[in-house]
């Protein structure tokens, strides 16, 4: 069996923890992108290849110790961006009935891979997700969203449960950047596409919820993996924006004939074997933090009218 735990020779390199990592210079950067088949790996692959950068993508096992190792040796990078894991297909429901795979990629994988890094000296940045909370009555919709400092309280499903744990023992590594998007966005039509999603149900819940349209927040994740900064961040556009929203600038700008209907949170349980999460992120961490490198991420509701306006200027209908 591959080897799952840290051996004798995993000899921590002190020389690149994050006390010295600032001091590489842009040119010698070189990216590692796990889970380099997926689709917020070629987004990323693109945006890098695009900046001149190196990049090179893996998919290797997060879980298998000395693949990892093997493959971090072999490639010598400088970052790691960690788009690897088990979100399920066709969607997260999956989880509930694979709960063995999930832990394995989720929560072995992703810590796995970065102890690894740390010992190798490499800064980590993992693609997490925000959807750890719902609504309560201290967040109720239109109130105060979650801190990146607030414990996980939704645990409807298998796949989120998983995440929540994970984040509680992954933010302690002095190498790791957490980056938790929501309900991603990109500017085609893609099927893991959030807007391509709800645009194909029959029927859609209407309640507010942070969203990550990657056009603005992936290029942002380059920037603070190059600035070497750790810790989590709410990694969503600010603002909160419900379904009818999304669907009537859908329909406005992109698709004038569509049409959709709603249902209930309560008749959506119905017809799904696990929860989802309905939430608003607070976002002013990540705001701030950006603002550090004169990069600003547009309100949800301007985000998403620009990601359509891009939509129909490339012909997508």
């Amino acid at each position: 069996m591959p080897s799952l735990i840290t051996t004798p020779d995993d000899n921590v390199n002190t020389k690149n923890l994050p006390t010295t990592m600032a001091t590489h210079d842009a040119e010698e950067n070189r990216f590692l992108i796990w889970g380099g088949k997926g689709w917020i790996a070629g987004h990323l692959e693109k945006i890098l290849k695009s900046q001149g950068k190196e990049v090179f993508t893996t998919v290797v096992r997060m879980e298998d110790r000395e693949a990892v190792k093997t493959e971090l040796h072999k490639i010598k990078p400088t970052h790691v961006l960690n788009c690897a894991g088990c979100t399920g297909r066709p969607n997260v429901d999956w989880c509930e009935d694979h709960k063995e795979k999930t832990i394995r990629s989720n929560a072995i994988g992703t810590l796995n891979l970065a102890d690894c890094c740390y010992v190798a000296g490499i800064h980590c940045t993992v693609f997490a997700t925000g959807c750890i909370y719902h609504y309560d009555n201290a967040h109720p919709i239109g109130g105060p969203g979650y801190k990146e400092t607030d414990p996980a309280n939704f645990t409807g499903s298998f796949y989120s449960e998983t995440k929540g744990h994970v984040e509680e023992i992954i933010k302690y590594y002095t190498n790791c950047l957490i980056l938790r998007l929501r309900m991603p966005v990109s500017d085609d039509l893609h099927p893991r596409n959030f807007v391509t999603k709800i645009s194909k149900y029959e029927r859609v819940v209407d309640i507010p919820n942070s969203n990550t349209i990657l056009t603005d927040l992936l290029p942002a994740s380059i920037l603070m993996a190059e600035h070497y900064d750790i810790g989590v961040y709410n990694f969503t556009n600010p603002g909160a924006i419900s379904h009818n929203e999304v669907l009537t600038l859908f329909k406005e700008i992109v698709r004038p004939d569509f049409t959709w209907k709603n249902f209930s949170v309560e008749e959506q349980a119905k017809v799904l074997k696990a929860g989802r999460s309905n939430c608003l992120l607070e976002t002013t961490k990540l705001e701030k933090k950006l603002k550090e490198y004169n990069y600003s991420v547009p309100e949800v509701h301007e985000a998403y009218k620009r990601c359509f306006e891009r939509m129909k200027a490339a012909g997508v209908k």
